[in-house]
């Protein structure tokens, strides 16, 4: 894949170019550039790397490959709720990490595509096999994963455009006067709590929509609508202004009893397939231990 996109004189970084030429996510561009699958001007790319208008970039995306069960893995059980030879929709169980990371380099989401033995799209690495976008290993819920590069390439963009439909349950602490509302705020690091998160200055852009459901004396329920996908976003945000998920032990309040893990399940998924443009809509019912924590939150109302 060739191409120069026209930006003048300016330069940015290699990674957002790659973004903009492959139609791929950032981590995803920044996979490929580690994996030696850029070249600019005929010469190996480098992670941080700078390009110009006039500098050719090229991309050679890796074929697909069948991935093999690790041997020293667990088996992961997955809910598969919609399956074709493109893509596969999952309904996540809270508790279950994405990808490998620190402190989860076996049991994840990944291992069980991995140990399904089939075809999966290797856009964002050996690590993420398929992986379009990503839960917090406690929020449960629906996610697309891809079995080809051009169903990868088309929910990407999909993603990019914010037309890959997000909507999530959600209950949180107090009330509001209004119906419906919108958090527009750059998250980022949390620079005194290297791990987490934060409104901040130098974060990127984050908007986060949500309506009012139900409304109790001490929480309310909301529907919630991604329009980015910053990690931790709604949990941020919404603790930003003052309602914090319920249940949630980093952003949420001290002696949160309601709910055994943030009250957050990713309920509603609908995108285009990427074959034949059809629209594909999917709902997950609320797990037993959310639907506890909302009668625990009527009682203490």
């Amino acid at each position: 894949m060739t191409g120069a996109v026209e930006h003048g004189e300016r330069s940015i970084r290699l990674d957002m170019r790659v973004v903009e030429q492959a139609g791929v996510s950032r981590s995803a561009a920044q996979a490929l550039i580690a994996g030696g699958h850029v070249r600019v001007n005929n010469r190996p790319a480098k992670s941080g790397q700078r390009v110009g208008g006039a500098d050719e970039v090229v991309v050679v995306v890796p074929p697909a490959a069948v991935a093999q069960q690790l041997p020293d893995g667990p088996p992961v059980p997955l809910t598969i709720v919609y399956e074709d030879g493109d893509l596969a929709v999952v309904d996540k169980p809270a508790g279950m990490v994405v990808h490998p990371a620190p402190g989860h380099p076996v049991g994840t989401l990944a291992d069980g595509l991995r140990q399904r033995g089939v075809t999966w799209s290797q856009l964002g690495g050996e690590q993420r096999p398929g992986i379009v976008h990503r839960l917090d290993r406690d929020t449960s819920g629906l996610l697309v994963v891809a079995k080809t590069e051009a169903a990868h390439h088309s929910l990407s963009q999909q993603l990019q455009r914010r037309t890959l439909g997000r909507v999530y349950w959600a209950l949180v602490h107090g009330t509001f006067r209004e119906s419906t509302g919108r958090v527009d705020a750059p998250v980022g690091r949390d620079p005194g709590h290297r791990q987490r998160m934060a409104v901040v200055d130098a974060g990127r852009p984050a908007i986060t929509d949500f309506a009012v459901v139900e409304r109790l004396r001490r929480f309310t329920r909301l529907e919630v609508r991604l329009l980015s996908g910053r990690t931790h976003q709604i949990r941020v945000h919404l603790a930003s202004i003052g309602h914090p998920i319920a249940g949630d032990p980093v952003y949420g309040r001290r002696g949160d009893v309601v709910a055994p893990r943030p009250a957050l399940h990713a309920q509603r998924l609908s995108f285009l397939h990427p074959d034949d443009g059809r629209l594909c809509e999917f709902e997950s019912p609320l797990p037993a231990d959310l639907s506890t924590a909302m009668l625990v939150a009527a009682e203490v109302s």
